[in-house]
């Protein structure tokens, strides 16, 4: 079955809420099923061609606040990624747990909310972390790198190409990178937010076919499955829509620090760069090697057809927003559905100083960020020509860097359904 007919099936993979009360429970079981040789279709297709594979390991999945870390865990971790290695995959493990390892030695029994405790919980955690994956991984007969990365790791463009080419190195040496935020020295201004955000932004910048996140719990659901018993996994997402978001509630759990809300978003960044995302229950030691045959509970994000550039998924995903500019509704549709650049007459209020050449997020007047993109004037002259035509530009600036605001080549949506 050619691709395209397989996105008709999926089209219903999803029920809104008003239409699931009224579906029977013998269709939706014949659904959901349908649904699921769909995805384990899809799933062997995505890894056989995978050349490279980004792992996320939550949190939960490796530190325990009374037992620390979960050696048993990590080691069939390694195994895993021994096999995939061993198919001629370039693996990249995305690792939490330094601050919940760092925890038993500091005697703490809660998550600690002050910067400092966390700085001082994931410094003496992180050495124990590695220690595990080191052992764990030498036994599989993989050696590993360490990589701990901030956020400047990625806003800036040149220590961005630094960090690619040490990923490339290690790839080029059969070496697995294995990689954590560098907590230490993170404070709120730098840090990243969560590791599905970072094993989102890895997979981005690696260039990565699959990004698998495990968790605690099997994939996205229709309804929160410990407060429904009737909760249905979804197998399969062809597309993303808000409601989406709505049915990732966040359950934050004790250690972690993100829950099923931060996957759907790190997955939403990657299946618009061409990347494919499954959502699995990392609990069980066989999930990778069952994701590698395709027979899996879990949900798959597939990634969309028309995939963005490198500069774009730059732009969109990892460099800063500087500043804002909120846009009518012409402008809105012309960008969300005709596909436009955006011009000064589309321009309601410029938030922020920012510099030509800066990103900057683009606005509607409800507040949701629609789309970024590279500004082509600094705020200082939107701010004279914002609601003006491009024919007046040159008048009141006395020069012209174009007539857009911001160039559709340099323009990425992130709002979009």
């Amino acid at each position: 079955m050619k691709r395209g007919g397989m996105r008709m099936l999926l089209s219903a993979a999803i029920f809104p809420p008003e239409r699931s009360a009224k579906i029977s429970a013998p269709f939706l079981k014949s659904h959901i099923y349908l649904v699921s040789f769909i995805a384990m279709y899809h799933v062997k297709k995505i890894f056989s061609s995978a050349n490279r594979v980004v792992i996320k390991v939550g949190t939960n999945l490796l530190a325990h606040r009374v037992k620390g870390i979960n050696r048993d865990r990590i080691t069939a971790i390694a195994k895993s990624v021994s096999s995939y290695q061993a198919a001629g995959k370039q693996v990249v493990v995305v690792t939490s747990g330094a601050i919940g390892a760092g925890m038993l030695l500091l005697g703490l029994r809660d998550r600690p909310k002050a910067i400092p405790e966390k700085q001082a919980a994931a410094a003496i955690g992180q050495p124990i972390l590695m220690e595990a994956y080191e052992k764990a991984f030498r036994e599989n007969n993989c050696a590993i790198a360490q990589l701990l990365l901030t956020k400047d790791d990625f806003v800036n463009r040149f220590r961005y190409n630094n960090v690619q080419n040490t990923f490339a190195a290690l790839f080029a040496k059969g070496i697995v990178p294995v990689v954590n935020e560098n907590d230490t020295v993170a404070v709120e201004e730098i840090k990243l937010g969560d590791n599905d955000n970072l094993s989102a932004l890895v997979a981005n910048l690696v260039e990565a076919d699959l990004l698998i996140i495990l968790s605690d719990v099997d994939g996205l659901f229709s309804d929160d499955p410990s407060k429904n018993p009737d909760a249905k996994l979804i197998p399969v997402v062809d597309k993303f829509s808000p409601q989406l978001e709505k049915l990732a509630k966040k359950n934050r759990s004790e250690l972690s620090t993100g829950g099923m809300i931060t996957k759907i978003r790190a997955a939403k960044q990657c299946v618009s760069a061409g990347i494919a995302v499954i959502i699995a229950n990392g609990t069980n030691p066989a999930v990778l090697d069952e994701i590698a045959r395709g027979n899996y509970p879990g949900t798959l994000f597939l990634p969309a057809k028309n995939t963005l550039s490198v500069k774009k998924k730059w732009i969109g995903f990892v460099s800063d927003s500087k500043g804002s500019v909120v846009i009518d509704g012409g402008a809105k549709n012309a960008l969300l559905t005709r596909q436009k650049s955006l011009l000064p007459s589309g321009v309601l209020e410029v938030r922020g100083e920012f510099k030509t050449a800066d990103t900057i997020s683009v606005v509607d007047t409800e507040g949701k960020e629609i789309a970024r993109g590279v500004a082509a004037y600094a705020s200082s002259d939107l701010n004279k020509i914002k609601g003006k035509r491009t024919t007046e530009i040159q008048k009141i600036l006395n020069r012209k860097n174009g007539d857009e605001v911001i160039h559709r080549d340099n323009l990425v949506l992130i709002g979009a359904e």
